[in-house]
């Protein structure tokens, strides 16, 4: 009996996986009546396989209906008995315009049968196999690869697009950079640009977190070996807050994307959009977008459309959410607890002079240097654009429109101005924001806020005299000055080379151009000064390779190429040397 449910079990994942394929297939190329009418009836089978799946399991363990799973299971099998109802009682066909404009109910019951039965899998991160780094990288060129095959169907563009042109719009899309050789929204068709959404979801919070924390929340449990893994991966500094920190970052990322979108419909002319599903598309791609930090925009020029451009109210969205994007996840969940903790304090009755350490370092140093950053931006570029981009806005709109360029270098890359025409000391400016990047564990990329912050502090330290970086009554650990200036040395010669070899490949192209090309690929930032779609394939190259190195960053890449040494209980004599 046991070995027939496994191979019941076994049986349901594959037909799940075949019932995917389907979809692909359904939606990426164009079908006969014949062969619609059999995917379809696959899709029914997939289903019903899916549900005697998942009835079995509660069958043979009644244990399972004490879970948070069992509303997940209730749920999907109580809206495959609707689907089974609709199709042999009433007849309705399953077509709607919203998102995929055919069968898109239907498609999502598959889809979600898929992730049920993977879910149950047994994931196994072996570290003698692979170190944490090594599964990390690879999870991004998995991903990557796939959604190059995806972009190239032909149903997934209007007229058709070329491998390495797939490629680099899949890598910029996973790496959340922004940067495009076709326009995203006239190129591409409903399809595609739903395959490149989804690229910028996975890319943005990594399909780790999802594969993980998907298998936990229906087996109930994980290895330690997988948690020794997945901390290394989350930087979680406990084995016991692993999974806790995955939810917040699937909840934290789900809640923000669906306030934005709301907020982002609300804030669009209805009149701009052909119809509703299209308005809502828009709203959605453009949340996920930019708290992504991706840049990817179905406008021809981003929020500098016709249209768009004036559109402050939207734009002040869309700045909170990619800047909350920026921030990082602990750090959001840090603020969070840091406002629950000071909301009990203020309707607290006690007198209690104990004030614990709830805003960590980690979060005070993010904050300060994001604010002190985003303030020195936004000023520089109020007045040094003020009669030149900013011309022809006037009164809030310049403030507005200041804003946005001053904090989107950062890694979100929409523009609202046209950035081909901004001053030279302006693009000096725009190149050292992109360089800092976001901060640690987020969305954006860049060398991060803490690690500007803590060169900053070093360099003052050694300024005073100080042989320690002190600050907050803490002092900063050495691995972290190692790391930081570790990740400065890295990130300035990946880009120095890249400019090199580009530089060699088009020499017609202006090295200032080139130059912030590269920095927006690095940083995976997406702003250009449109050179993008014309450069050469052995430049697209280049590019697609700095893309994917800035979103693993250099020294993940590293340490995933050396092998650790085992920890030495000596040391030798230290001794100083020179430096100036």
């Amino acid at each position: 009996m046991k070995f027939n449910v496994k191979q019941l079990h076994k049986f349901a994942f594959w037909v799940s996986v075949i019932g995917l394929l389907a979809i692909v297939s359904d939606s990426g190329f164009n079908q006969t009546d014949n062969s619609q009418d059999f995917l379809e009836g696959f899709y029914f089978i997939s289903l019903f396989v899916g549900f005697i799946s998942t009835f079995t399991r509660y069958i043979r363990d009644p244990a399972l209906l004490k879970r948070k799973a069992f509303v997940f299971d209730f749920l999907s099998v109580g809206f495959t008995f609707w689907l089974y109802y609709l199709l042999l009682f009433v007849g309705v066909p399953f077509e709607t315009d919203l998102i995929l404009e055919n069968q898109f109910w239907l498609k999502a019951a598959v889809f979600f049968t898929f992730i049920r039965e993977f879910s149950e899998l047994k994931i196994n991160f072996q570290r003698t196999v692979l170190n944490p780094a090594q599964i990390f990288i690879l999870s991004f060129l998995v991903i990557i690869a796939i959604g190059s095959f995806l972009l190239i169907l032909p149903n997934a563009t209007y007229e058709g697009i070329s491998y390495l042109d797939a490629l680099f719009t899949s890598t910029s899309a996973v790496c959340v950079t922004g940067l495009v050789v076709v326009d995203t929204g006239t190129y591409f068709t409903v399809f595609g640009q739903t395959i490149i959404m989804v690229l910028i979801q996975v890319g943005g919070l990594g399909i780790l977190t999802f594969a993980s924390y998907f298998n936990y929340f229906f087996k109930g449990g994980t290895t330690y070996e997988n948690q020794l893994a997945l901390s290394d991966i989350t930087s979680s500094r406990k084995l016991g807050e692993v999974f806790s920190t995955l939810k917040y970052i699937i909840l934290i990322t789900i809640g923000i994307e669906f306030v934005s979108g709301l907020l982002i419909y609300t804030s669009i002319d209805s009149r701009d959009f052909s119809s509703q599903a299209d308005q809502l598309f828009f709203s959605a791609f453009h949340a996920i977008s930019a708290f992504c930090n991706a840049g990817f925009s179905t406008l021809e020029s981003s929020f500098y459309d016709t249209g768009f451009r004036f559109n402050y109210y939207l734009q002040i969205i869309v700045i909170l959410t990619f800047v909350l994007g920026g921030l990082g996840f602990p750090i959001v969940v840090n603020i969070l607890k840091f406002l629950k903790y000071k909301i009990i304090t203020l309707f607290s009755t006690g007198n209690s002079n104990y004030r614990p350490w709830v805003l960590n370092l980690n979060s005070r140093i993010t904050l300060i240097t994001t604010l002190s950053i985003s303030a020195f931006a936004f000023v520089a570029f109020y007045f040094l654009e003020y009669n030149n981009t900013l011309a022809e806005h006037h009164g809030i709109g310049k403030v507005v429109t200041a804003l946005f360029g001053a904090t989107t270098p950062r890694t979100a890359g929409f523009n609202t101005i046209d950035t081909s025409a901004i001053a030279f000391p302006t693009l000096m400016m725009i190149l050292l924001l992109m360089w800092i990047g976001a901060s640690p564990q987020s969305t954006g990329g860049g060398i991060k806020t803490s690690t500007f912050a803590i060169a900053v502090l070093n360099i003052v330290s050694l300024a005073r005299g100080k042989s320690r970086i002190e600050i907050f009554r803490r002092e900063i650990a050495e691995v972290s000055v190692q790391r930081a200036f570790a990740i400065i040395s890295l990130s300035l010669v990946i880009i120095g080379f890249a400019i090199t070899l580009i530089s060699i490949f088009e020499p017609k192209i202006p090295l200032v151009d080139i130059a912030f090309e590269c920095f927006s690929a690095y940083s995976t930032v997406g702003l250009s000064l449109g050179i993008t779609a014309n450069l050469s394939s052995a430049s697209k190259f280049v590019i697609i390779a700095v893309m994917f190195v800035g979103r693993i960053s250099m020294l993940s890449l590293v340490i995933a190429v050396f092998r650790k040494v085992k920890y030495k209980n000596y040391s030798y004599p230290k001794e100083e040397i020179t430096m100036n």
